[in-house]
């Protein structure tokens, strides 16, 4: 982790990127520079969907201090970084606090009821035009 005498590369509201990894200033969170392209056995980005577990995660600044982690490490992106980001942080769809317009996909999914459907009665003019 860093110290006080180390150099930003790049700082935000709550993020910062210096040369040995990326430090959320609020909590002391520290990832090393050498597991930011960590990936998971179906190619997704580990730490995109590991920090979209955490409730004092914002989304966005998390992304920013991200990708500028990875620009100044020059690691490089790939469309499974912005799968990654899309299945940890879904639209928010759901009444509750709103947090950048994000939540964590975990929060909007639910399982369907086994349940069927109650069938849908036919419009009235439906029925007269069938000749019912």
């Amino acid at each position: 982790m860093s110290d006080a005498t180390t150099v930003e590369l790049f700082r935000n509201a709550e993020w910062s990127v210096q040369p040995d990894g990326l430090e959320h200033s609020g909590t002391g969170y520290f990832i090393d520079r050498a597991v930011l392209a960590a990936r998971r056995a179906e190619r997704l980005w580990d730490w995109p969907l590991q920090m979209a577990e955490k409730r004092w995660c914002r989304p966005s600044l998390f992304r920013e201090a991200f990708l500028a982690a990875l620009d100044r490490f020059g690691i490089e992106r790939d469309a499974d970084l912005t799968r990654s980001f899309a299945l940890g942080y879904g639209i928010r769809a759901v009444d509750g606090p709103v947090t950048e317009g994000f939540a964590p996909l975990a929060d909007l999914l639910c399982p369907r009821e086994a349940a069927v459907p109650a069938p849908v009665p036919r419009p009235a003019r439906a029925l007269a035009a069938a000749g019912a």
